[in-house]
């Protein structure tokens, strides 16, 4: 991930300008109406409570807060948690990226809602994305988990990226 892309993620994930969220979610709420996914509710990928603790915020709560206001669904920030602690996953393949967030999420009581949207910042492998909608469709009553970030970065990719929204059913 580079440019424009990178700068802004890394303002709002490592620098603290949480002011960037809601512009950024002003496009990624462009992106949900433009796809016409149907959701009724908006979850962010919860950071471990060591990672919350050193950055103070979740950059993704950040996104998530206001695409829910901006597309008039519910914000159900306390829906997913990590149950376990995972390593960074800058640097780790693919392989490595899926086995360190296996069964890191855990759902937590039920959701009123059928279809859901999932918030992260950044997508690279999907691993994250996969294992948190895996626990949200655990719950009774979610049918359809859909998927949306601001940028998506590729393994070993040294050019721009673009923009990504993903729809996981």
């Amino acid at each position: 991930m580079t440019g424009v892309a990178r700068a802004a993620i890394h303002a709002l994930k490592y620098d603290g300008v949480v002011g960037l969220g809601p512009l950024l979610a002003e496009w990624l709420a462009w992106v949900v109406k433009r796809e016409d996914w149907p959701v009724e509710a908006v979850v962010p990928v919860p950071l471990g409570a060591a990672r919350l603790a050193e950055r103070g915020y979740n950059q993704a709560a950040w996104l998530a807060y206001p695409l829910a206001q901006r597309l008039g669904v519910a914000y159900a920030p306390d829906a997913l948690y990590r149950q376990r602690e995972t390593a960074s996953q800058v640097g780790l393949s693919a392989a490595e990226r899926r086995a360190n967030v296996a069964g890191a999420f855990r759902a937590r009581g039920a959701l009123p809602y059928r279809r859901v949207l999932l918030v992260d910042d950044v997508m690279t492998t999907g691993a994250t994305l996969s294992a948190a909608a895996t626990a949200l469709r655990a719950l009774p009553g979610v049918k359809e988990v859909w998927a949306v970030t601001v940028a998506r970065a590729v393994l070993g990719d040294k050019g721009d990226n673009v923009p990504f929204s993903h729809s996981q059913r």
